[in-house]
């Protein structure tokens, strides 16, 4: 794997996050943030943020497995959510866990979450950027 998770002596160690990522492999990318749309383009988990936050993980992992890596490659993710409140976190870890059991993967990543007060589609409530490195 190309990507190693560590949080390293002198910062807080999160359960939820990684604080930094060591990236080995040859290939660095970059992905588009990712929302709740399937690979129609028809919206996914109308006003449920949880689903939302799903399928976005779930269109990383479909993207990266197309170049032949998979979400285990994220080094690095940021989230943006619609009006955060930290009431919000429990539905963020609901569509993470979901995606993760999905992909069979450990969703723990280095993240950067944003407060933002709107995404470019009124029904969007997540949007998910991600970059990986692929050996």
């Amino acid at each position: 794997m190309a990507v190693q998770l560590v949080n390293p002596d002198g910062l807080p160690k999160p359960e939820v996050y990684r604080q930094l990522s060591i990236a080995t492999g040859s290939r660095l990318v970059f992905l588009a943030g990712q929302v709740a749309r399937d690979a129609d383009g028809s919206p996914v988990g109308d006003g449920d943020l949880a689903t939302q936050v799903e399928q976005a993980y779930l269109n990383i992992g479909t993207a990266l497995a197309g170049i032949g890596g998979s979400f285990d490659d994220v080094a690095k993710l940021t989230i943006y959510i619609v009006d955060w409140s930290p009431d919000k976190m429990p539905l963020l870890g609901e569509g993470v866990a979901r995606a993760a059991a999905q992909l069979g993967v450990d969703p723990v990543k280095p993240i950067t979450l944003l407060g933002v007060s709107a995404l470019g589609e009124p029904d969007l409530l997540v949007e998910v950027e991600a970059t990986a490195v692929i050996d």
